[in-house]
């Protein structure tokens, strides 16, 4: 049975631990009370205001499973405060899987149709799942790459590790900071899913870089990135990296923006249509050697 009023408190003490900057919105300045207002959960929720407004007024029929979902998602609870919510709410917690790894034929259709934006899709564990031929210039020949060697945070760890020039630098600690606390996140969301745990012990284990930023616990899902790439082929390249949420399968798709009539859009479309993708060995080092010469100018709220 629904405790509705139980419901609405919950909800009204979540969305006030809450700011802006947590779940990607732009800080508007000092607000009279702390947290998200109720549009902006609405908003984040993909629900009307006046839905939401009645459910932290215990007024209202029922919230459903999907609607229960998104709420859970709008305002980043663990995965025990999901739990919480379906209950108090009358539901049943749906079963946690692990993490998705089939792409569907949609978002596959729509990486083959960007012919001049690299874009590649991740699971919650950063296993890059799926790519197009342009993505192949930054990421690597992924295909030649054996599957359980498509991990970008292991990719990235290493290298930090390898060379202390790169752990040195601002723009790495503000990519490596935001992959780890993203991970975290996924951590919450799928508890006791072999796979991230083992990509975490393995993490713990091996590197130093990665244990101190784990213990910070810092939990915050990936937002925009404006990075910037010196690229052997056609030079310096600057771009938005925007992040697509898939909500059905908890996928990204990671797509890198050049601002449009630039400089840089014009140098990925020659790339696009002059080169060939590269294979395994044109990039010393191999593919996460690619993928990680870019450069992390800092993060920005999309």
């Amino acid at each position: 049975m629904a405790d509705r009023t139980e419901l609405a408190a919950f909800l009204r003490d979540r969305r006030a631990r809450r700011v802006p900057s947590d779940v990607g919105l732009p800080d508007t300045g000092r607000r009279r009370t702390p947290g998200l207002r109720r549009q902006e959960v609405a908003q984040l929720a993909g629900m009307s205001v006046e839905h939401y407004v009645r459910l932290e007024q215990a007024r209202g029929p029922n919230p459903s499973p999907q609607v229960l979902s998104a709420l859970a998602r709008a305002l980043m609870l663990t995965a025990d405060e999901r739990a919480y919510l379906f209950r108090v709410a009358g539901e049943e917690p749906p079963r946690v899987r692990g993490p998705v790894r089939e792409v569907s034929p949609a978002i596959q259709h729509l990486l083959d149709g960007l012919t001049a934006t690299p874009a590649y899709v991740l699971d919650a564990r950063y296993d890059v799942l799926a790519w197009n031929a342009l993505a192949t210039h930054f990421i690597g020949d992924m295909a030649a790459a054996d599957p359980s060697e498509r991990n970008i945070i292991t990719w990235m760890f290493r290298m930090a590790d390898d060379d202390p020039r790169v752990a040195g630098r601002s723009d790495a600690d503000c990519m490596e900071r935001g992959s780890v606390a993203d991970l975290r996140a996924a951590y919450a969301r799928y508890p006791g899913d072999p796979g991230i745990e083992r990509l975490v012990t393995t993490l713990l284990g091996t590197s130093p870089r990665f244990t101190a930023l784990w213990e910070e616990r810092d939990v915050q899902e990936r937002r925009v990135l404006h990075k910037s790439v010196e690229h052997p082929l056609v030079g310096h390249l600057e771009f938005e990296c925007q992040v697509l949420h898939v909500p059905e399968s908890d996928q990204r798709v990671m797509l890198y923006c050049p601002e449009p009539g630039s400089t840089s859009e014009e140098r990925m479309r020659r790339l696009a249509a002059e080169h060939v993708p590269p294979r395994a060995g044109d990039f010393p080092g191999g593919a996460r050697n690619a993928c990680l010469s870019e450069v992390v100018r800092g993060p920005r709220v999309g």
